[in-house]
């Protein structure tokens, strides 16, 4: 028989196991520091840096496509039709959904992986994505960034 210990952070909260909980303590919010945009490589660089505490950051290579979507939002380019993560957005917001936040959860063979946590209905969904698209998403939806500690952790350049 399997027993689950579950911690209620307030009365109005939802109900959380330890796991949950230690997870949400796990996680740290991060801030895009950087996009470099390069014509001579397919590749291209965010810079995620924490937004407390010791400011430790990271960088994730990305698709050409998945830069210009965030550099084309930090400059507030409009086109005249909606681009890709224009479109995710609006199918989003006419669903009624939120974007609660996007966490970058792991790094496995030099690979980052990432969740959409989307509100719906008041339920939490959790959507698998590339980091590139869940961080460009995020800049277009003005939603939180977190990394895992164990991510940050890992991905840190020693001092």
């Amino acid at each position: 028989m399997r027993t689950e210990l579950r911690v209620r952070a307030s009365l109005r909260a939802p109900m959380l196991t330890m796991t949950e909980v230690a997870r949400t303590m796990a996680k740290l919010r991060m801030e895009l520091a950087r996009l470099v945009i390069s014509e001579n490589s397919p590749e291209q660089i965010i810079f995620l840096r924490e937004t407390e505490g010791q400011k430790r950051g990271f960088s994730i290579r990305i698709g050409v496509w998945e830069a210009l979507a965030i550099d084309r939002k930090l400059r507030n380019t409009q086109t005249p039709r909606p681009m890709t993560h224009d479109l995710l957005e609006n199918v989003l917001k006419n669903m009624g959904a939120k974007l609660t936040e996007i966490v970058v959860t792991q790094l496995k063979d030099d690979t980052f992986y990432a969740k959409l946590v989307l509100s719906l209905d008041g339920k939490q969904v959790e959507v698998d994505a590339r980091p590139s698209d869940a961080i460009a998403l995020a800049i277009h939806m003005k939603s939180p960034i977190y990394v895992e500690e164990e991510v940050l952790t890992a991905a840190t350049p020693p001092d």
